[in-house]
């Protein structure tokens, strides 16, 4: 009861938050012409919703139920609290390719963004893994390692930023984390990643499930851990690649989400997955509509909101493993 209560909860939530985000910013939308405008009758309002508003919200749906997912992946395989996408350095590494495109190719076609994503967070994690050499070391270790290799493509990042000054707005922007200018291309980018690789996430909850009993426990069930761990973790970076080159370096979603569904439903993924997803989306308006209305006209990117949110909650977590490491 307390699971179905949780989903229908954070479900009822994102319907509140998707009807807020459309109706608010620098020029209020009421609720009568909102509708009218979704339901494609004459409005003044309907360029801005529609062509404007709607496909921002989608997007920051699609990116938060990517991101929130990736994250839960990873803490559940590498049995790691502090793990996310960002924190390990993933996002970090996607967003140093998808950053080399802008720069470097700036009118390629648009799918080539999230390969291009896909491959930085596959560099990241096999630097990750490489220098920490087994997955299995302590929480705040772990995150340690995960920071140096987010250093190194941040800095890869800003010898960007300095080579090619002329689209440094543009690249601020971007590695920030926004959702300024999303449009009905980015929908349509991102769309095809999310709705083929959350259906797969999902599917493997059973699996997630079973890692949970460690590497022993698995191998006696009958499960090749090595193979499965490699396969989550591919997914997990296939996840952030394509929502970072949607909405760039967006932090702590892939943190606080999955944390928030444990609270809620406990350790058993076949909830636990779908309720973060939601979270996940949740959060991701939420920061978007602090930043839309905290400067009204100017916003504030969305990266900049949830790591406001974020960051207290991350080094809440740190000092709690590092006093059960003691």
């Amino acid at each position: 009861m307390k699971k179905t209560i949780a989903a229908v909860s954070a479900s009822l939530l994102l319907l509140v938050l998707i009807a807020v985000s459309l109706r608010a910013g620098a020029v209020p939308v009421p609720l009568r012409e909102l509708w009218a405008s979704l339901t494609l009758q004459e409005s003044p309002a309907s360029f801005i919703v529609l062509q404007y508003r709607l496909p921002r919200v989608i997007v920051a749906v699609l990116a938060g139920f990517g991101l929130a997912t990736a994250g839960l992946i990873l803490q559940s395989i590498i049995r790691n609290p502090l793990a996310s996408p960002d924190v390990i350095g993933i996002t970090k590494g996607a967003g140093f390719t998808a950053a080399t495109v802008i720069f470097l190719f700036p009118h390629a076609p648009g799918f080539v963004l999230p390969v291009a994503a896909f491959a930085g967070a596959i560099i990241a994690l096999l630097a990750l893994l490489l220098l920490s050499r087994k997955m299995t070391l302590p929480p705040a270790s772990f995150a340690l390692v995960g920071v140096a290799v987010g250093a190194v493509f941040q800095a890869g990042i800003q010898y960007l930023l300095v080579k090619y000054p002329s689209d440094v707005n543009m690249a601020l922007l971007w590695m920030s984390g926004s959702l300024w200018g999303r449009g009905w291309p980015h929908v349509w980018s991102l769309l095809p990643w999310i709705a083929v690789l959350l259906p797969i996430a999902w599917l493997q909850y059973a699996k997630l499930n079973v890692l949970q009993l460690g590497d022993e426990g698995g191998s006696a069930l009958g499960l090749n851990v090595s193979k499965q761990r490699l396969m989550l973790l591919l997914l997990a970076v296939a996840l952030t690649g394509s929502a970072v080159a949607a909405v760039g370096a967006i932090g702590f979603i892939g943190l606080i989400a999955p944390h928030i569904a444990r609270l809620l439903v406990g350790g058993r993924h076949q909830w636990m997955l779908p309720l973060a997803a939601l979270i996940g989306a949740d959060l991701m308006l939420l920061g978007d509509i602090a930043g839309r209305l905290i400067l009204i006209p100017r916003e504030v990117p969305v990266g900049i909101t949830t790591a406001v949110l974020g960051a207290p909650y991350f080094i809440y977590l740190l000092r709690r493993e590092r006093l059960k490491t003691k």
